[in-house]
């Protein structure tokens, strides 16, 4: 699928056609969960990376979780969770979760395809669902989880000159991880590195 348009002019045609043939493509990371447990160690879960079409062109939808939260208080993620026994598959998951944390109908939301898994710190097993979903959502976001709900334009986010990688130590140990500050949004961790793998996979030909 030799497509050369620029990334700035992504339809949803495109993006249907493109996870229907799901080109190989290496992702940019897997994340850094294998520093601290092994994978078999790892909990399974998913997010939803929810892909919204407007006239002025497409968008991703983010969450900024509450302050309260043990696990990335105030930070900036996806719509997602622990897998449940009850879950059919992973982009079950990833569905139930987001309509349980912002109320988003799972039958607005065509599934595209999946990334590769991203492990983290915190002991997941990560399995980004890619999805678009059809306006208008009427979004109820989860008081406890969910502090925030907000877009940002998905030609921004595949830009390179928006990608960064930077260095942390913690507890004595060098850590890398990419961020793409977005205004007041400062886009980081787990959802950035799944974000440069979203754009290692809509890069990649067939």
């Amino acid at each position: 699928m030799n497509d050369p348009r620029p990334l700035t002019l992504l339809s949803r045609e495109w993006l249907r056609a493109h996870f229907a043939c799901q080109p190989a493509y290496r992702p940019e990371t897997s994340g850094d969960g294998h520093l601290v447990r092994r994978k078999e160690e790892m909990r399974a879960a998913a997010v939803l990376i929810p892909v919204i079409e407007h006239p002025e062109g497409l968008s991703v939808l983010f969450t900024r979780r509450t302050a309260h939260l043990h696990d990335h208080a105030g930070q900036i993620s996806f719509p997602g969770g622990r897998a449940e026994p009850s879950d059919s598959s992973l982009r079950h998951t990833a569905l139930r979760e987001a309509e349980e944390e912002i109320g988003l109908d799972p039958s607005r939301v065509e599934v595209l395809g999946e990334l590769n898994e991203y492990l983290t710190v915190t002991g997941y097993r990560v399995t980004p669902v890619v999805g678009l979903a059809r306006p208008p959502l009427d979004l109820r976001p989860d008081d406890f989880e969910v502090a925030e709900i907000f877009e940002v334009p998905l030609a921004f986010l595949l830009d390179p000159a928006n990608h960064q990688r930077n260095t942390l130590v913690h507890q004595g140990r060098r850590h890398h991880y990419y961020a793409m500050p977005c205004g007041p949004y400062y886009i980081w961790g787990a959802t950035a590195g799944m974000l440069m793998n979203l754009y290692r996979c809509l890069t990649a030909s067939a």
